[in-house]
């Protein structure tokens, strides 16, 4: 290869880096936001006059949350599809667009005060819409991603797809904050809430560019001719994928998302509070992501994601009972939110690159991106409405803590089932069967 075509490829795949994250900023900034003012759609779409208790109303604002992970399977097997039959850059333009549209318009939405039943529904129709979208832009963001990666890095780009998640959380969450710093609370939650979902719409704009101007992945023109694996082993396959990723999806979400809102509802805490602690849950989610994915290359996908899952089962009760604990100082508790970030960050790292590695080119948009979806519908998308419903019936204030633990502790068998190693580096992806 020459110094030039070196330097070409080179340019073409930080081009694929970019554009194959930037569109995960903008989901991930989304359902953020979405999050930090849970409490705060909850009046203004689930709470008529006379009607819901606050908490009914956060349980609904949840349940429109879990029903857009509910559509994102149907998006990943629809767009999946598109991606392992058109090419990956034709679907991840059309799933930006589709998001962009679907959250600007969450911003203009009218509340229940002004179209009465018809709010909600409206709302829950365009959370579809971008269940969708989300489900179809993992596939085929991870598969551009590490099919553009050198040999033995696969674990570093692919972790840059979830580094994104923190930088799109971080990016949510400093907003959410510092609308919550310069306006009042009226009106925040007059109109105030409405900015971030509309600022959705230049970085939409910026997102769909750069994908215009990505090339197809090397792998996908190479592999045309490839032969489809069965459908049995891609199920199975599946399965296999959503089961090590499920301890992910379910610490990512209760640490990451649902935290503000537990803080506040359970725990009395203010509204800039739980932001806080927050913005430094990302931080610790953020500071070990790529060190995770880099060092998945090294030592192997298996050894790191097992490190994190058991580490999320030992550690996630005395956590958050350091957060329960009035005598504590804040600079101590601080450091345990950031540190519950941390241990994700060690499952997100190689999270994206493991899956990739389960499922051949032909497949690999639709798999990776069901395996994906499905764990996320159930463990992230879930999380909020089953930790807050639990918490109401119980009184139980620990409830985020064993969820995640629990999460964790089924998903370690299912990493234990990952390949050992190796010394040339990345494995062969392939279609791993399960049992």
């Amino acid at each position: 290869m020459t110094f030039i075509q070196k330097q070409r490829d080179t340019r073409i795949g930080r081009r694929a880096l970019v554009a194959g994250s930037v569109g995960n900023l903008i989901e991930w900034y989304e359902f953020g936001v979405y999050g930090y003012f849970a409490t705060i759609i909850a009046a203004g779409f689930f709470t008529p006059e006379g009607g819901s208790s606050e908490a009914e109303a956060l349980v609904k604002t949840y349940a429109s949350f879990a029903l857009a992970f509910f559509f994102r399977p149907v998006g990943a097997a629809v767009f999946g599809r598109l991606g392992d039959r058109i090419g990956r850059r034709p679907v991840l333009v059309l799933v930006i667009t589709l998001m962009t549209v679907a959250t600007t318009l969450i911003g203009a939405l009218p509340t229940y005060a002004q179209a009465g039943a018809l709010a909600p529904w409206l709302l829950t129709f365009l959370r579809v819409l971008q269940g969708l979208s989300a489900g179809g832009e993992f596939g085929g963001a991870v598969s551009v991603m590490t099919e553009f990666a050198p040999p033995g890095r696969r674990g570093l780009y692919g972790s840059l797809q979830s580094f994104t998640v923190a930088l799109g959380l971080l990016a949510g969450a400093g907003t959410a904050a510092l609308l919550a710093t310069v306006l009042t609370a009226e009106q925040l939650g007059a109109w105030g809430w409405r900015l971030p979902f509309l600022l959705t719409l230049p970085l939409g704009l910026g997102a769909l560019w750069l994908r215009l101007r990505l090339d197809e992945t090397p792998a996908f023109v190479a592999e045309r001719s490839e032969e489809t694996p069965p459908p049995r082993e891609v199920v199975r396959a599946v399965v296999l994928g959503a089961g090590r990723i499920m301890g992910w999806a379910a610490a990512g979400y209760t640490f990451l998302v649902v935290l503000p809102s537990y803080l506040q509802s359970s725990l009395g805490a203010t509204f800039q509070q739980a932001l806080v602690a927050t913005v430094l849950a990302d931080l610790g989610f953020a500071v070990t992501i790529v060190p995770a994915g880099l060092l998945s290359d090294r030592l192997g996908r298996r050894a790191v994601m097992v490190s994190g899952a058991v580490l999320v089962v030992v550690l996630a009760v005395p956590l958050l009972n350091l957060l329960q604990q009035p005598g504590v100082s804040n600079t101590v508790k601080g450091v345990a939110v950031c540190g519950a970030g941390a241990v994700v960050g060690l499952l997100a790292g190689p999270g994206p690159a493991m899956l990739s590695e389960m499922f051949p080119t032909r497949v690999r948009c639709t798999g990776l991106g069901l395996a994906y979806a499905l764990s996320n519908a159930v463990f992230s998308g879930c999380a909020g409405l089953i930790i807050t419903e639990t918490i109401e019936r119980t009184g139980s204030v620990d409830v985020p803590a064993y969820y995640a633990a629990a999460a964790c502790a089924v998903s370690v068998p299912a990493l234990l089932t990952l390949p050992p190693a190796r010394r040339a580096g990345v494995p062969k992806a392939g279609v791993e069967r399960a049992g």
